[in-house]
């Protein structure tokens, strides 16, 4: 029975941690999606421009909704700044992980533009939240 409720104390909160990962994340992403779309549609500004003023507003939303939603007590390691840097290239290789996927199925295989969405929404996350998890908010 101590065995079962370690197990529980150990994988239950990582549990919750993914679930509460997964609910910050879709928040993140829809903050980033408005940004975009409001300063793309109604205001006239370039699309790219647009989507990369989303992405600086994603970034901030989402290193102040993980630090005190997703990850809060776990770790104690680093100042904000220390957090906030790496935090910010872990974004970072998050986008290039995403470059990466529209480049190989879109540019490379031919496929059809909604082909790397897949692997943009399970595999990045996946990998995104063990480094967060492991380097950022350790």
């Amino acid at each position: 029975m101590k065995y079962l409720s370690r197990l529980y104390a150990e994988h239950g909160a990582l549990f919750w941690q993914i679930v509460r990962y997964g609910v910050t994340g879709l928040f993140v992403t829809a903050c980033q999606a408005a940004i975009y779309w409001a300063l793309a549609a109604p205001v006239g500004l370039h699309p790219q421009l647009a989507n990369f003023i989303g992405y600086v507003a994603a970034v901030a939303i989402g290193y102040a909704s993980h630090s005190a939603f997703t990850f809060r007590g776990h770790g104690t390691g680093g100042s904000h700044a220390t957090r906030g840097v790496r935090f910010v290239a872990v974004s970072l290789i998050s986008y290039a992980i995403n470059a990466l996927w529209v480049y190989l199925c879109v540019t490379h295989m031919h496929w059809p533009e909604w082909s790397p969405i897949p692997a943009m929404i399970f595999v990045t996350p996946l990998i995104v939240f063990g480094l967060n998890r492991q380097w950022v908010f350790r």
